[in-house]
């Protein structure tokens, strides 16, 4: 089947700076869908039907009309951020045809100098800003996309309160058209001008001396978590982390999640992990939410509930750790049998019932028990000696690929 859509992509030059192949789509589509300001940007020789994509946002209007010459509009590449992305994941590869246009992060590279490949590139359309904390660190450049012309101001204010202040930012409005623009500051003397609504942040990530160094390697210092005692100290936290072991595109339940700190670490190591934090405390669950906000993962989803009745009908994890209540009736049982096949599965344990619960686990399907001993050296008088900590015991299990 020859592809029946087009997805094209239009920069601020509109049809003039589009190649043959995408003016050709245009001149013999039925139907164009797109945005105003795309729309606008076609000349009286488009004849094809004109329709605006609705509020809410819907693919309706276009999977409607399949086997119809339609035409999509997007902004630059249609694959990066883009309805071109969303359009794929919905229709065959042999159905649909996209010619892309350079991107706004492509023309803001090659304005700026920079090399793209070293670049971050970010989108907060319709996205909080706060997903950029997981990747402010010194030296780091960024490329936004906004949201609209208010997004600067606040992007600033979120370098600001991460410490970031000196941090350069240049933001190109209307990038590749007539009405091309720059404006340069710093987020500490950000004075909001006035913006246009499409537009483009590039930041140049400086930190304060006092800002504390948040890694994308597991072992955050605790001091990076707003908590209540409940919460699995740094180098515990650190050995988790190895043995659930993250992998890009991979969820994880939190069952017992106290503070959030492991669901929180986890989704920081890759942009496109996810995790489940499950917790009945209502005060911890307001430690979670802000938990999350502070260190760049919004998506971290809140279960409000007590495992194991919180958990029927939760998505099946790739892994899942257990930091509390593995004594409780059905918990481990119920985690075991949604955990998909080849997932791993981690438990700390730190009473004896609980050790005992995990032994006995062990006992029945396997796995590795560990014990962890920290001491951290502390003041005794005009000496130091060493301060023990709880000793905990870890399980980690693999369930095995021909299970269910």
């Amino acid at each position: 089947m020859s592809p029946w859509l087009t997805v094209v992509g239009i920069g601020e030059d509109g049809f003039k700076g589009l190649g043959r192949n995408a003016r050709h789509a245009l001149l013999g589509a039925s139907k164009i869908v797109g945005a105003q300001r795309q729309l606008d940007l076609l000349p009286p020789c488009i004849r094809g039907q004109r329709q605006l994509w609705p509020s809410p946002f819907s693919l309706e209007p276009v999977l409607s009309q399949r086997g119809a010459a339609v035409c999509v509009l997007a902004s630059g590449d249609p694959m990066l951020f883009g309805v071109g992305a969303s359009l794929a994941r919905q229709l065959p590869a042999e159905e649909i045809q996209v010619l892309s246009f350079p991107s706004s992060y492509s023309l803001a590279a090659a304005r700026l100098g920079w090399p793209l490949q070293e670049v971050i590139t970010l989108s907060v359309v319709a996205r909080p800003i706060s997903a950029l904390s997981a990747q402010l660190s010194g030296g780091v450049r960024l490329l936004v996309l906004s949201n609209d012309g208010h997004s600067p101001a606040a992007i600033a204010g979120l370098l600001r309160e991460r410490g970031f202040g000196p941090s350069r930012i240049s933001v190109l409005e209307h990038l590749g058209g007539p009405l091309e623009r720059r404006i340069d500051g710093t987020a500490n003397d950000w004075a909001d001008p006035a913006i246009a609504d499409l537009n483009l942040l590039a930041i140049e990530c400086l930190a304060e001396a006092s800002t504390p160094r948040l890694s994308r390697l597991a072992g955050l210092p605790d001091s990076a978590f707003r908590h209540d005692g409940q919460l699995t100290k740094r180098d515990v936290r650190a050995m988790t982390l190895a043995r659930l072991a993250p992998v890009p595109g991979e969820l994880l339940w939190d069952v017992g999640a106290g503070s959030g700190s492991i669901g929180i670490e986890w989704m920081r190591t890759h942009p496109s992990c996810r995790a489940l934090a499950i917790e009945a405390d209502d005060g911890r669950q307001q430690l979670i939410e802000h938990n999350r906000e502070v260190l760049g993962v919004p998506g971290l989803q809140l279960i409000r509930g007590r495992a194991p009745q919180a958990l029927a009908g939760l998505e099946r994890p790739d892994a899942i750790f257990i930091g509390g209540g593995v004594t409780r009736v059905g918990v481990l049982q119920a985690c075991w049998e949604q955990l998909k096949p080849g997932g791993r599965l981690v438990a700390n344990a730190v009473t004896l019932q609980s050790e005992m619960t995990l032994m006995d686990w062990r006992e029945r399907h396997g796995g590795e028990l560990t014990r962890i001993h920290i001491a951290q050296a502390q003041p005794l008088g005009e000496f130091d000696t060493w301060r023990q900590a709880l000793p905990i015991t870890l399980l980690d299990l693999h369930k095995p690929r021909d299970l269910p």
